[in-house]
């Protein structure tokens, strides 16, 4: 060979050896797991295509990873969602739709072979773990009541080497949760409260700000760890009231923010499908209450909408603190991100202000994973999903084995090749009703005496759901039905 290609081959083949050897050694080093709980973040991203909303910290992360379209929870409640997603398990009695799900099940019970939650089962294998916020029910871990002072008793007694929040001058964790600007919350001020606020204060003027500035400074902390780390940060915005600093309500104009596109009851349904928003009504000063009979105004609902928008860009910066502190330190390299959203939140959609319907609306929530392996990057999954997948997903990723059954099942082969097809479906969960997603359709069937019991939309033709159509498509329910009752699993005995 000659001279002059010598050198260029040499330095070449060096190249190709240290890149195998980094891959090699980031192959060898467990991830970490930066996992971010937001309250009530339906799918209202540029990430997903949403035209107005500023969320351009999330969108990046999404640009960078994989941003899921057709991720559905099991149970449209906070509670009984994070106990699916904790335990990877599906609802298979009533409690497990209720927000108590995880201290009832969880908070009083002994350790066993079985680990309590999937970040006990990291903790078991080698992660340090630490929670910051809202991952489980209670806003700080804690098992209390709104009213109560703070206890010391974990809600997940065994998951956590650290648990950590701080209240500010709300106090408690569920003063902070329904925190306004002033000092005061929901509690203090008997519910004589708006469902929205537009605070003169910086990012740290509410909760979600503090936690933050934890996040960051335990990263600090976790860097010069020689084991792996999960951290679990869990955001209170979105969820109601509406609270963010007024410089992100200073985003938008107002006269910008769309409606819904379907601020109609369905046709042939009924109103036990629904509700009278009674959460939201909950929030007395509202400058109206919304029912099944009377709908907000069009300017009104501008108002709320861009109250919800404003509060999802203001913990899009503090997704962005946390994932420019990741960065600065280097450990952007080895953590695997995920961003989830517990359930959606109707906005007038259907009429209905708030969760706990099983439409689309209330049940299809944001899930981004970004990390660092080649394969997981710059992808749009349309695979339909179900939040108790995300346990195993975690787990394969992290190269972990699970001994101990769970109903959740990775879905870490749809970062490389996208599964949609008619084989995939989503069970969801409450009213007394299971409702089952395809690629095509939702069937929802509730064990009532209400009729019609019965409600299909097809969401090629109808996607906000304005028309239950399972009358005149008879032979579609009967080929959906055996598998909808799959998803029975004891929860409706005897029907």
């Amino acid at each position: 060979m000659p001279t002059l290609f010598k050198k260029p081959f040499v330095l070449l083949a060096i190249l190709v050896f240290l890149g195998s050897n980094l891959q090699c050694k980031q192959a060898q080093n467990p991830p970490n797991v930066l996992f971010i709980a937001v309250d009530d973040l339906r799918t209202e991203l540029g990430a997903y295509g949403h035209r107005i909303v500023q969320s351009p910290n999330m969108d990046a992360l999404a640009s960078e990873g994989s941003v899921f379209m057709n991720h559905f929870v099991q149970v449209p409640t906070c509670g009984a969602s994070r106990y699916a997603l904790l335990t990877g398990m599906r609802p298979s009695k009533p409690l497990h739709l209720k927000n108590s799900a995880i201290e009832m099940e969880i908070s009083n019970a002994k350790e066993s072979n079985v680990p309590e939650t999937f970040i006990h089962h990291l903790k078991r294998n080698g992660y340090y773990t630490v929670g910051i916020g809202k991952i489980s029910h209670s806003s700080d871990g804690l098992v209390y009541g709104y009213e109560e002072p703070v206890s010391t008793k974990k809600e997940l007694p065994h998951s956590w080497d650290e648990l950590l929040f701080n209240p500010g001058k709300w106090g408690t964790g569920w003063n902070a949760f329904f925190a306004y600007a002033n000092g005061e919350n929901r509690q203090s001020l008997k519910k004589q409260v708006k469902p929205y606020e537009a605070g003169e204060v910086n990012d740290k003027g509410y909760p979600d700000g503090l936690t933050t500035e934890l996040a960051i400074a335990k990263l600090r902390e976790l860097k010069d760890k020689k084991s792996p780390f999960f951290m679990g940060v869990g955001f209170f915005k979105p969820h109601l009231p509406f609270n963010a600093p007024k410089k992100y309500w200073d985003l938008y104009d107002r006269e910008q923010i769309p409606v819904s596109p379907n601020p109609n009851i369905p046709e042939n349904i009924s109103l036990k499908s629904l509700h009278e928003s009674g959460e939201f009504n909950g929030y007395a000063l509202g400058d109206e209450h919304p029912n099944l009979s009377e709908p907000v105004s069009i300017d009104y609902a501008k108002k709320l909408g861009h109250a919800y928008l404003a509060s999802i860009s203001y913990i899009d910066a503090q997704i962005g603190m946390i994932w420019d502190e990741l960065k600065v330190l280097g450990l952007d390299k080895n953590t695997i991100i995920v961003i989830w959203g517990d359930h959606g939140w109707h906005l007038g959609d259907q009429r209905v202000w708030g969760k706990h319907t099983l439409f689309e609306n209330a049940l299809n929530s944001a899930l981004i994973i970004r990390s660092p392996f080649e394969e997981h990057q710059n992808k749009k999954v349309k695979t339909i999903l179900e939040t108790v997948d995300i346990y195993p997903t975690i787990m394969e990723m992290c190269h972990i084995d699970m001994k101990h059954k769970i109903d959740g099942e990775s879905f870490r082969d749809s970062f490389i090749a996208d599964k949609s097809n008619t084989d995939q479906t989503a069970y969801s969960y409450f009213r007394n009703g299971i409702s089952l997603r395809t690629d095509r359709y939702r069937l929802t069937k509730y064990f009532r005496e209400e009729e019609p019991t019965v409600e299909l939309y097809d969401h090629a033709s109808d996607p906000y759901e304005t028309k239950n159509i399972s009358h005149i498509n008879q032979d579609i329910v009967q080929s959906l039905m055996p598998l909808l009752e799959k998803g029975n699993t004891g929860l409706y005995k005897g029907n």
